[in-house]
């Protein structure tokens, strides 16, 4: 039987719910396949962990995560502490510590839920957004200098790399190339940003040459986004810096629904070192603790887990338990629905031990 090793870092806030439903899900994904098992060790990491500590993880946190296949993520962010502090202690510490370079996205609208867009068409959505995540505007250079005062300056810096820019072009061609359409959308803000982009859009060409069979375009950000409400169907598959896939993706899975059914992975491509695999909805501090926090979003960052590890077939039943469960209206608040988590959590693990394939 195969085994793989994860590490699950519930972090902060709804994190600490949603993560366990997760294990929960997985657990009966588990049973039901029979073929693989999962040897799962939690880790109380998290800003919680800080006020014991003074550390968001530990010195050696790195080290200990180096032994697990992956890392299975809730969320990171306190009300009382600063975000920043929170952010590179824990999350930005792993991914970069890591070298996750590659930021991987989907988004479809599920079966059951309604997009905020009007008349929208079973299958106008279904974008994969491929985010750097290792450099560019959130590398971390930059400083601040005479603080308090009227001269006080403060820069950050974005760092463009030809590697890391090459590199996560190529992550992004490859995931074009292997969907239906062979569509590839490079988002820039060439036309202001007359350096960094300017290059990112010179190295997109350079790349597209090792990709023939792959469709390429430039669109600008701003464009993109009226872009993504006003002609969804036109997008595919689309790569951006750190800072303006972000905001794109959080646009992405507002329109699929709610953030809450959004998943990520973040990964490390060369396989070096483990990836790390989490919702985007964040610590969502204002329904921590009342139970009604979506867990789709996990459950669905648990398909590219399983899917990374190799578990392509279980990652599809648990996909098909994530559809059946949204199809039968099982949704909570932020879809429109009552259900708590864990209805939405029984549901999916029903969904799974009765599925026949």
């Amino acid at each position: 039987m195969r085994t793989h090793r994860i590490a699950a870092i519930g972090g902060d806030g709804i994190g600490n719910e949603v993560i366990p439903a997760g294990l929960e899900v997985l657990r009966a994904l588990e049973a039901r396949c029979g073929d693989f098992r999962l040897d799962v060790q939690e880790f109380p990491w998290g800003s919680d962990f800080y006020r014991r500590t003074g550390r968001m993880m530990p010195e050696d946190g790195l080290e200990t995560l180096k032994g697990f296949d992956a890392i299975y993520f809730g969320a990171v962010g306190d009300p009382h502490l600063p975000d920043d502090l929170t952010l590179w202690g824990l999350r930005l510490n792993i991914c970069q510590g890591f070298d996750q370079y590659a930021n991987i996205r989907p988004t479809r609208v599920l079966p059951g839920l309604e997009s905020p867009l009007r008349g929208l068409e079973a299958g106008a959505i279904d974008w994969v957004i491929v985010r750097e995540n290792s450099e560019g505007e959130y590398a971390g250079h930059g400083g601040r200098a005479h603080r308090g005062h009227d001269i006080e300056i403060a820069t950050e810096t974005s760092i463009f790399t030809r590697v890391g820019v090459e590199r996560i072009m190529r992550t992004a061609f490859r995931i074009a190339q292997s969907r239906p359409r062979r569509k590839l959308t490079v988002v820039t803000k060439s036309n202001a940003q007359r350096h960094g982009m300017v290059f990112w859009d010179e190295c997109a060409a350079k790349v597209a040459k090792e990709f023939p069979d792959v469709a390429w375009e430039k669109e600008l950000v701003d464009a993109m986004a009226a872009r993504m409400v006003r002609r969804p169907a036109s997008i595919d598959t689309v790569v951006a810096t750190n800072l303006h896939a972000d905001i794109l993706s959080d646009l992405a899975g507002a329109l699929a629904g709610s953030l809450g059914v959004a998943p990520t992975a973040n990964l490390d491509p060369e396989r070096r070192h483990p990836s790390m695999f989490e919702p985007i909805h964040g610590s969502a501090f204002d329904i921590t603790g009342k139970g009604v926090a979506n867990p789709i979003a996990t459950f669905w960052t648990a398909c590219m887990m399983l899917e990374h590890l190799g578990e392509a077939p279980a990652a599809a039943r648990l996909m098909r338990g994530i559809e059946a469960a949204t199809a039968s209206g099982v949704l909570t608040p932020d879809l429109g629905g009552t259900a708590r988590t864990a209805d939405v959590t029984r549901a999916v693990c029903d969904a799974i031990r009765a599925s026949n394939t």
